[in-house]
This record gives structure tokens, sequence and C-alpha cells, in this order.
């Protein structure tokens, strides 16, 4: 039933682009996300869908979509650049074969962030984009916070739709993406057109926030405590009445503690101590391998290049017997360990023209939905009350992704460059609204001279 269900959904959103060839964007966005392919045992699973889709989406732009608002962005130059770049590297991959696995996903996803803004012409367009990121990311969200409620979960443990590992279902990465879509979520329920804000739509919204806040205990994943923690100083810029808002955090924190899971209270306990967990004295290991790498090889050693890495190092591990407390140091030979940093992954994959463009493209972003923010909130216009109130939701995550992504290697997740795609679109729309904007105020001007010249006295 669950396979004939997921296929009906995606044969209809196919057949409704038809009419609407927009829908086939969201479409892409949509199986992209949730992967139905891989949750399906027969129908889905034997059509490449994802591929169809996004043959699609970029076939309905050409054939339905006007292109005289189409516009080529410095970010978008900034992803083509990276996208030429990530294949010169692949030329000279130390592990090609791994290499051309990484670079089959990475192309695809670069190339649809650099497709989707042009798409994205009106509010309607950039309102459906990220309520259909929205909810597929709730869907796994949603299953995820309920078990986790419901005492599963664990480390490791907390089985998802697809159970392999990768992607948005990879632990670590969807406690981000949960945390990072929080302020599109209060977006969503303030500003929306597509479902009108009213009590339905709130208490919806409070529930998926609630459940993307259960993520990262579902999967004791550390990174994702630490987003919760910028979420709630990021959100701080905005709050009237910040001692109240502080004063109910700390003590909802503290009220949540005697609820939580004692693997969860020891998981996250290690991160006052890391040099005595192996895990985070490998991830130490390999940024200090990488950085040896790059002085040899500032180009870059292509896609998967950590797996040339090994070290050696003495690992600290206390004992305590009564009041007596001894340090013994252990001898810790490790290989091949991934890089948990996407400052690291892209550093040793692309090296540093590969870094500096990654680093351009998300500095970039953060300055103009700055710009937008601050240029825009305080306009009466109605049509013009909801960019800024956006670009600051959008900004928000970006920044809650770019610190998680400090400690993942997840410089490529399609899930944040569909963000960056959003932004670009979010940007370039307020542009063109500044230019008509601008262009009609130039032709009133021209207009009320015209008309003062033709009522003033002709010279005797």
């Amino acid at each position: 039933m669950l396979d004939l269900a997921l296929f009906i959904t995606v044969m209809i959103l196919f057949a409704l682009g038809v009419r609407r060839p927009y829908l086939w964007v969201l479409a892409y966005l949509y199986i992209d996300i949730l992967a139905p392919q891989k949750i399906s045992w027969a129908l889905l699973a034997a059509i490449p869908v994802s591929l169809i889709a996004f043959l699609l989406a970029f076939a309905g732009w050409i054939v339905g979509d006007r292109k005289a608002d189409t516009r080529f962005s410095l970010r978008q130059g900034l992803l083509l650049a990276l996208l030429v770049w990530c294949f010169m590297t692949l030329q000279w991959a130390d592990f090609p074969e791994f290499g051309q696995a990484k670079w089959d996903w990475v192309w695809k996803a670069l190339v649809f962030a650099i497709f989707l803004p042009v798409t994205l012409t009106t509010r309607l367009r950039i309102e459906s984009a990220l309520l259909v990121m929205v909810l597929t990311a709730g869907a796994i969200i949603i299953s995820a916070g309920m078990k986790t409620v419901l005492g599963g979960g664990g480390y490791g443990n907390l089985y998802l739709f697809v159970n392999d590992n990768s992607n948005i279902y990879e632990s670590s990465t969807l406690a981000t993406v949960a945390i990072a879509i929080i302020p599109v979520i209060l977006w969503l329920a303030r500003h929306g057109t597509v479902f009108p804000a009213d009590w339905r739509v709130k208490t919806f919204a409070g529930l998926l926030i609630f459940a993307c806040l259960m993520i990262p205990i579902g999967t004791e994943a550390r990174t994702g405590l630490i987003c919760i923690a910028v979420l709630g100083l990021m959100l701080l810029r905005d709050v009237k009445r910040r001692a109240l808002y502080l004063s109910a955090a700390a003590v909802l924190g503290l009220a949540a503690i005697p609820f939580l899971p004692d693997s969860f209270t020891e998981r996250m306990s290690t991160l006052g101590s890391v040099q005595e967990d192996q895990s985070a004295s490998t991830r130490m290991q390999v940024w200090g391998w990488t950085l040896d790498y790059v002085a040899e090889r500032p180009l870059g050693g292509g896609f998967d290049a950590y797996r040339g890495n090994s070290f050696t190092y003495d690992l600290p591990v206390v004992e305590q017997d009564g009041t007596t407390v001894s340090v013994e140091y252990r001898e810790i030979t490790d290989g091949a360990r991934a890089y948990h940093s996407s400052i690291f992954e892209m550093l040793g994959e692309q090296g540093w023209p590969g870094l500096f463009l990654w680093l351009a493209l998300h500095g970039i972003g953060l300055w103009q939905m700055e710009k937008i923010r601050k240029g825009w909130r305080q306009r009466s216009a109605k049509a013009e009350q909801w960019q800024a109130p956006l670009a600051t939701a959008l900004q928000v995550a970006q920044i809650i992704y770019l610190v998680g992504a400090t400690f993942q290697g997840i410089a490529f997740q399609p899930f944040i460059l569909m963000l960056v795609g959003l932004q670009i679109g979010l940007w370039t729309y307020c542009q063109r609204r500044e230019s008509a904007k601008q262009e009609a105020e130039r032709k009133a001007m021209r207009e009320a001279r015209r008309a003062a010249s033709a009522t003033r006295p002709a010279m005797p």
C-alpha cells in the first residue's frame, strides 16, 4: 500500500505539470528530499524518477516560462565556477572510483541550485517551493519525532524511512536540517498565503517545530544541540522582551532535562571533554592531516581524498577509583577517516580555490539576506512586508547550517543547496521589484516635467 501510494503521488505530480510546468520543479524538490524510490520496493524503485523529474523541471521552464525576467546572478556564477572546478579536480582525484560516485550526485545538486532561481519569478512560486521543502522534510521529521517521544531512538538507532545513512537521512544531517528549517516554518505560519495563517496552520507549525526539536534528542547528534543553541541566539535578535525570552528559555531547558534519555545526556556531556572523546580526537587528527595534505597539494585531491589519511595519536583515558583519578594514555592508530567538517572537506577535496568559492557563496548570501532584511523591513505597502521576514528566516537557516557544517562533511548537501537557490531567487525577485519601482518613479517624473512644460506660458 505504501509503495502504491508513493507511486500514485509521483504520477499525479507529473500529470499536473503538463498544465502547470512549474509543478515539475516542485516534484523534483519532493523526490530529491524524500527519495521515494528508495522507500519503494517495486514500482518507483524500477523507474529513474529523480532523473525524470530533473529533466521535466528544465523542459517545463524552457517550454512554459517567460524568459524576460531571467537574470543570472553573482552567486549563480559562483555555483557554476564551483561545478566546473569540481569536475576539474575529479580528473586528478586520488580515488577516481569513489570520486566518480560522489560526483554523480554533486553535479546534479549544483546544477539544480543554479537553475532553481530562474523559476522563482513570483511570491507564490517562492512560497510553494519553501512549502514543499518544509513539508517533505517534515514527513521524515514527524515520523522520527513521534518515535523519539514514544521512547525510540538512540545514537545510530533511530529508524527513518530510508536506512542508508546518506543525504538527509544521515542522523547529524537530519538534526541540522530540522533545526535550520524552524525559522522557515515560523515564516510560513505568519506570512504564508497557500495555507492562510489560521489556528490550524499555527497549531500544525507548533507541533512541527516540536518534532524538529526532538530530532537532536532522537538521533543523539551532538551537532543538533549546538544548532539549537545557535537558533536560540539568532531568535534573540528580533525579540522585543529579551529578558523574558532568556528566562523562559532557561526554565524550559532546565525543565526538559529530567525527561531526556540517559544515553542522550551522557553523549552530550562529551562536548565538554573533547580530548577524552575518541571521535572528537580523531576529527582533530583528520583536520591536522588535511592541512598538511593541502600544503603539498593546494589544488586538492578530488572527492573522497580523505581515504588516503592515516595517523597515530595518544588518547587520554581518565579512570576514577573513589577519590583517586588516574590518566592513562592509549595509542590509537586510524586511517581513511572522513573529514567531519565541510570546511576541511572543501579544503582537502577542492583545495584552496574550492574552499574560497564555497566561502564566498555563503558569505555573499549572508550579506544579501541582511541587505534585504534591513532595506525592506520598514516598508508599509502590504505587498512589501513579507520579503524582510523571509530574508531573516533564510539567513538564520543558513547560519545554523554553517555552524552544523563545521562538524559535518555536508558542503554539497542538496537540501541546503536548494535553500541557497531560494536565497538567490528572493534576491533577484527583490532586485526586479526595485528596478521596476525606480523605473516607474523615473517615468512619473518625466511625465510631471512634460506636464509642467506644457502649462508654462510662452515667452513674449
